[in-house]
């Protein structure tokens, strides 16, 4: 059994920062963690001095992409082999992890199974992964390859990820939970980076995102929806999708069925300024450099329309893995909160531990509280002075072990 002496302490819970603080773990567990006064620590319990450090719970990233790609052309991502993905994902893995990254939720990959299992098994280190595997599309929808014949684009070498229909949506919905996923990922709108479609087009019927989410909830496990248009977003809530991912166009009528229906919203703001800001010089296709940048403005009002609202807004990146967004670098959608949206600082880190924890079914995350894994990131210079130092962990644990950096 060991103490964390904490200088400050976020543990996910308080409204505030605590002041000499200090976190009890024994076996990979926490036992207790508050103001050091309120902590009854055993006379033999080591203790480790982080007096002088801001410490908080280990950070989740709500959206990303364990392709292991290295280029921002989609039709490069279909032509690279998935065992060339999970290599080059492997090393992703240990960025995350080093940047203080302790769990993942991967929302579409063909690599996020195997490489949780060797995760979990201790083969390789990373964070926890939480993965959907491999989204879900309707034909002709964000997640089909439009530049492929259709019999290209619909194979298993392709990834198999369309659906039409509520007995298809029903059918592949329980494939991939066969597969042993933690969630279901599907598309109820088009997107930035799919070439034929664009974000205000709604895809999938009532019917086929009930499909989705009925076998999804009973089993337990929770269903995300990219959507970015209004109409999209509604027929997502409406229809018992858990977490929407991205929301560009977020309205009144949005507002009030996230607060009927307890969703939470990972906008995902990191991406989208990546590409507005810098996409031109790393290859980013025409088409979505446009489209990204009419989206940009309503996408930064409709977070902070959202986060005024009270609505649960969760840290996500939709990072890929090239160099225009790079795992260990998914800190900066915290800067983004704070910068663009008026959050603050605690507020940020919030959003990226307890609030990201709420889009997986796993209540062993998020939080520094009795029972929860020690997942814990110790800062030298604090995020709650600078969100920019959320970037600079000086030691990271997971399940109470110290990290490599």
């Amino acid at each position: 059994m060991h103490v964390l002496d904490c200088g400050t302490l976020v543990d996910g819970v308080s409204d505030s920062p605590v002041a000499n603080g200090q976190v009890l773990v024994d076996d990979g567990r926490v036992v207790d963690a508050g103001p050091a006064e309120h902590v009854d620590v055993p006379d033999d319990a080591e203790h480790v001095d982080h007096s002088d450090a801001t410490v908080i719970p280990g950070l989740i990233d709500a959206h990303l992409h364990l392709f292991g790609s290295r280029s921002m052309e989609p039709f490069d991502w279909m032509r690279e082999s998935s065992e060339l993905g999970t290599a080059r994902a492997t090393a992703d893995l240990r960025k995350l992890l080093g940047s203080g990254f302790t769990s993942v939720r991967d929302v579409g990959s063909e690599t996020g199974l195997a490489l949780r299992d060797a995760v979990d098994d201790g083969t390789i280190p990373g964070p926890r992964v939480y993965t959907s595997w491999r989204s879900l599309s309707q034909t002709g929808g964000h997640g089909d390859s439009h530049y492929l014949p259709y019999e290209w684009a619909n194979s298993e070498a392709a990834g198999g990820g369309l659906a039409d229909g509520p007995a298809e949506c029903r059918k592949e919905a329980r494939k991939r939970v066969r597969e042993g996923v933690d969630l279901i990922k599907i598309m109820t709108t088009g997107g930035v980076l799919s070439e034929k479609d664009a974000p205000d087009q709604s895809q999938f019927t009532d019917e086929e995102i009930q499909a989705f989410t009925e076998e999804a909830h009973r089993v337990g496990i929770p269903v995300a929806s990219h959507a970015q248009g209004a109409p999209g977003i509604k027929s997502a809530l409406r229809n018992g999708v858990d977490t929407i991912e991205h929301g560009f166009y977020i309205d009144d009528e949005c507002i009030e069925l996230f607060e009927e229906t307890g969703a939470t919203f990972v906008p995902t703001l990191a991406i989208m300024h990546r590409l507005v800001t810098e996409g031109a010089d790393h290859g980013v296709p025409e088409y979505g450099l446009e489209k990204a940048s009419n989206a940009r403005d309503a996408h930064f009002e409709s977070t902070r329309k959202a986060y005024d609202a009270g609505v649960p807004v969760a840290l996500g990146t939709d990072f890929l893995g090239p160099e225009l967004v790079p795992h260990g670098k998914n800190a900066l959608e915290a800067e983004l909160f704070v910068e663009e949206i008026g959050m603050s600082e605690h507020e940020a880190i919030v959003a990226g531990t307890a609030t990201a924890a709420e889009t997986v079914a796993d209540d062993d995350i998020g939080t520094l509280e009795e029972g929860k894994h020690a997942d814990i990131v110790v800062f030298e210079e604090s995020p709650l002075e600078d969100i920019s130092n959320l970037h600079e962990p000086s030691t990271v644990y997971k399940g109470g072990e110290e990290v490599a950096l």
